[in-house]
């Protein structure tokens, strides 16, 4: 017979595994090719059930993203920390991961994944994502030692987010770029990106 009451500590082991196994699965094929049908059935529970937790899928998108920001900051931190690596080595190898996502159980939002966020999130909840974005990529850059103000959490956001995007969408979503390109391309927007981290880190503070 089907359980019909569920405590509290219950329904959050339940939704902390649906958490946990939809971060699992978009990271490894993808946020496009994961099915709500695939996350509610690894964990055992309805499609009904489901969704009283999450109203709809965009609603669990973002919370396996929320999940994921403390494990990539600590990640981050661990290459600042390792002696092997130089602070470049350690920010390039920490791109690299990110645009490679699938390789690394990084969920990464393609330009199609963006796109339905922003018009099935409410207004609410789109502001606290955008708030929690920022937050998670002003850490990054006090990690890497770059001063986080607003303009220059902004550009690396948008830098990173370009690189990321754009390492995803050829040939799919970009059809007019040159595939056979795409890791050249991937390649030389890191390098700047760091080129540009790097002239903020050695400015010298201002008296």
């Amino acid at each position: 017979m089907p359980k019909v009451a569920y405590s509290q500590e219950d329904r959050a082991r339940i939704r902390e595994a649906l958490v946990s196994v939809a971060l699992e699965r978009m990271a490894q094929q993808g946020i496009q090719h994961t099915t709500v049908e695939q996350i509610y059935q690894a964990v055992g529970i309805s499609r009904t059930f489901f969704y009283s937790f999450f109203p709809t899928k965009e609603d669990l998108i973002v919370e396996t993203l929320y999940l994921q920001q403390p494990r990539i900051l600590a990640y981050a931190q661990r290459l600042m920390e390792d002696p092997a690596l130089s602070w470049r080595e350690g920010v390039t190898k920490f791109l690299y991961a990110c645009c490679y996502g699938e390789q690394n159980g990084i969920a990464v939002l393609t330009v199609e994944d963006q796109q339905r966020l922003f018009h099935r999130l409410s207004p609410e909840s789109y502001r606290q994502f955008r708030e929690r974005q920022a937050l998670l990529f002003g850490r990054l850059l006090k990690c890497f030692g770059v001063p986080a103000d607003r303009d220059t959490v902004n550009l690396f956001t948008n830098l990173s987010l370009t690189a990321m995007v754009v390492r995803r969408a050829i040939p799919d979503t970009l059809p007019l770029f040159v595939p056979e390109a795409a890791e050249a391309t991937v390649t030389f927007q890191i390098r700047a990106i760091v080129d540009c981290l790097q002239s903020l880190r050695e400015i010298p503070p201002e008296d």
